[in-house]
């Protein structure tokens, strides 16, 4: 069975709290440069390392990685505020 490629926010959730790689490297315990392929898409996490990658950014699993390409944040917000519902 083919590996299915996964999208993730990882890189712009880290930045947002001001958390370098390295950091959350150490917060999960995997090496500097497995955030790096993660942040670029190039390594899937395992179920394990995703769910801590969920509790040090403190957001829903499936709201850090899907398996179809995610909507921006900025097109979201958007989204919303067209609708009336800014909070």
């Amino acid at each position: 069975m083919k590996t299915r490629k996964l999208y993730n926010r990882v890189s712009l959730l880290r930045q947002e709290i001001g958390m370098s790689r390295k950091e959350l490297a150490e917060k999960i315990g995997v090496n500097f440069q497995t955030v790096g392929y993660l942040e670029r898409e190039e390594y899937n996490p395992s179920l394990d390392l995703a769910f801590r990658i969920s509790e040090v950014l403190d957001k829903p699993v499936n709201f850090i990685f899907s398996a179809e390409p995610m909507k921006s944040l900025s097109d979201i917000a958007f989204e919303k505020m067209k609708n009336g519902r800014t909070k």
